[in-house]
């Protein structure tokens, strides 16, 4: 039995910090073939706060280092005392089988987050529309829920696009919040029939011919895509070739942005070449006193001298690779994984930073 009282109001606890406690699960359930939804509890009694759409990283010990993926919260935070992750295991997912064949009530797993800016609070409108498909859903459906608990007379056309019947993720509770929500219009696109479930609803891909049937409106909506790349990218293209403004399109995704390379300078016939020029940096966690190359970040740098900093995407956007700096500059390109009064306490994501002077940090 746990030692501390199983209920406290919300104003006695505190925030979850991804640096002090881990996540232990409090349930597990099927949602559609091979996706299951994973529900955890903090392991010290605190409580989770982060925006509808947003995602945590999930440290797995799959082998001899963990694993660290990145996963959409399915869940609310105005239900904040549990969160939950819905997945789908696809053919090669080494990382998503590994938690259905490991994860029960009790065990306890790290995380980190929650990150992301994929959320209707950043882009406030009197009307909304969500195109998802497959596990894409499972933003649509934090907001979703949001929104039933907090604005439930909110104009939401919710648009939902699976292979057969059986695979529309959440349907049973999708259909419930529609007889409860005034504002909500559920639009069910599958691609094939199925003879595990009878179908009367559209079917085909969405396309410019059936997007309109299910959300005349569209135009005068702010959307909200996400679903695999593919899909996301006919969304893009479709609605941009109907004259739909694209500032109010957004999509989610955990791929990282083109980076352009710029053609190597060339060298003057006879020059000498600079030294590879290094700075100090060192790890004060580990008492580890090392160098960072010119052009290397910090992440690098610190793999290179066997300290380990857990990091998922490596491009800036997921933030588990946040550490605190002591001392010294770094330059910094990250894509939203980290926020400005993060950076104002001293902390730098090490996959996006670069030392511009001897460097210390809390790794």
């Amino acid at each position: 039995m746990p030692e501390f009282s199983l209920y406290r109001h919300l104003d006695e606890m505190a925030p979850w910090n991804d640096r002090l406690q881990v996540l232990e699960v409090i349930g597990v359930s099927d949602e559609a073939p091979q996706v299951k939804t994973f529900t955890f509890r903090s392991d010290a009694q605190t409580w989770f706060r982060y925006k509808p759409g947003q995602f945590i990283t999930l440290e797995l010990p799959v082998g001899d280092e963990p694993l660290m993926r990145t996963y959409t919260l399915s869940s609310s935070p105005s239900r904040p005392f549990s969160v939950a992750v819905t997945v789908k295991a696809q053919p090669g997912s080494v990382g998503t089988h590994w938690m259905f064949d490991n994860l029960a009530v009790g065990t306890r797993i790290r995380a980190f987050g929650p990150s992301g800016d994929f959320t209707h609070h950043n882009h406030p409108a009197a009307r909304y529309l969500f195109v998802s498909a497959g596990s894409g859903i499972t933003p649509m459906m934090s907001m979703l829920r949001w929104l039933n608990d907090c604005a439930p007379w909110t104009d939401v056309a919710f648009v939902n696009c699976a292979r057969r019947p059986e695979e529309i993720i959440f349907r049973k509770e999708l259909e419930l919040l529609g007889s409860h929500m005034p504002g909500l219009s559920l639009g069910f696109l599958i691609e094939e029939r199925s003879s595990r479930e009878s179908w009367f609803g559209h079917m085909g891909r969405l396309d410019a011919v059936r997007l309109p049937l299910l959300s005349p409106d569209f135009h005068e909506r702010e959307v909200f895509c996400c679903g695999p790349d593919p899909f996301m990218r006919a969304v893009h293209n479709m609605l941009e070739a109907t004259g739909f403004d694209m500032a109010h399109y957004h999509q989610e995704s955990f791929g990282a942005p083109p980076v352009e390379t710029p053609p190597p300078a060339k060298a003057e016939a006879g020059a000498a070449q600079p030294a590879e020029a290094t700075l100090p940096l060192r790890f004060a966690s580990s008492d580890i006193d090392s160098h960072c190359v010119a052009g290397q970040t910090v992440l690098q740098a610190a793999r290179a001298s066997g300290v380990r900093i857990p990091a998922a995407c490596e491009f800036g956007l997921c933030g588990t690779c946040r550490v605190r700096k002591v001392s010294g500059e770094v330059e910094m390109n990250h894509n939203g994984g980290i926020l400005d009064e993060e950076i104002g306490e001293g902390y730098i994501l090490a996959c996006c930073s670069k030392p511009l002077t001897a460097l210390e940090i809390e790794a």
